[in-house]
């Protein structure tokens, strides 16, 4: 416990647990920064989420959006990021937005590959085949996580805030899509009760299944070996991502100052938590089995701390 007490790493005491517990893992691996970044974190992920809910939101109530809708849409998605890439400001949250984007040298790009995954989004409701899945998070995942990477690899000099020394994109790739794959299993109840499918067309078709039958899955119904088969299929892709994770995490850590080699850590290891919960034999796929307790998550953010060490 010695290296608890060294100076760098007085950054492990400060969150709340109480109050990290209840929101979503990014935040909570954020909540190791300074404030200054961790504000700038909540603003870009807001920013993130609004262009993501105005899509999902419409597919929720489950009624075919008509081609004008669709149109409407795909309009307010693309006016708003033009205006954000001319640096035009619409309103107090977008003014606040440019001045992070500017202020920690942030690119542009995450939020125009979110904005073309959030317009595929409105004119389909599956993917065919699991690479254009792949495709899709290059948006929905690998941007997010990218601002993400970059907040933890830039450095402050002065006033001001150097990019980091490392693609941002290569960094996050493998750890967000770990994280995705693993949130998609978590998530297949929920999801499929709120109308959203995020199972490749060609995957269901190689087990025999359809959309009703995950639909029929999600709402209680019997689960055959077929919808186990494709459960095991998407538990691989996780493992095959976990591992490349890992792989990368420990590559980048020593490029990072000491808070922000813990918060990547922490997402490794969180999502890795919900992970080891999947059982493809036996399980039921329901949100209350997949999502650990507060309790086993204080546990796992505790222990990730105490064997936490900075690398150089």
């Amino acid at each position: 416990m010695d290296k608890l007490n060294n100076k760098y790493l007085d950054f492990t005491k400060k969150p709340e647990f109480s109050d990290i517990l209840t929101n979503p893992i990014l935040d909570i691996a954020a909540r190791f920064w300074e404030e200054e970044r961790y504000k700038a974190f909540k603003v870009c992920y807001r920013s993130m989420r609004v262009i993501d809910d105005l899509v999902d939101d419409r597919k929720e109530g489950g009624v075919v959006l008509s081609e004008s809708e669709i149109k409407q849409l795909e309009q307010m998605i693309n006016i708003w990021l033009e205006s954000f890439s001319k640096n035009l400001v619409s309103d107090d949250f977008q003014r606040a937005l440019l001045d992070i984007k500017n202020r920690f040298n942030i690119p542009i790009w995450p939020w125009s590959r979110l904005a073309k995954a959030m317009i595929y989004d409105l004119h389909h409701d599956s993917f065919d085949s699991f690479l254009i899945f792949l495709r899709y998070s290059e948006g929905a995942a690998i941007s997010p996580a990218s601002i993400f990477m970059h907040l933890c690899g830039v450095k402050k000099e002065n006033d001001s805030f150097k990019p980091p020394i490392f693609d941002i994109r290569d960094a996050a790739r493998t750890l967000a899509l770990f994280s995705y794959i693993v949130h998609i299993i978590r998530d297949f109840q929920k999801d499929q009760l709120r109308n959203l499918n995020y199972y490749a067309s060609n995957q269901l078709t190689q087990f025999n299944l359809t959309q009703l039958d995950l639909r029929s899955v999600a709402e209680g119904g019997t689960i055959g070996p077929d919808f186990r088969s494709l459960m095991g299929r998407y538990h691989t892709f996780a493992e095959y991502y976990q591992k490349l994770a890992r792989k990368k995490v420990d590559e980048i850590l020593p490029l990072l100052e000491p808070p922000y080699q813990l918060s990547l850590e922490m997402i490794y290891q969180l999502y890795s938590q919900i992970f080891e919960r999947i059982d493809v034999k036996n399980g039921s796929f329901t949100e209350n089995e997949l999502l650990p307790a507060p309790d086993e998550v204080k546990s796992r953010i505790n222990r990730t701390i105490e064997r936490f060490q900075p690398k150089n």
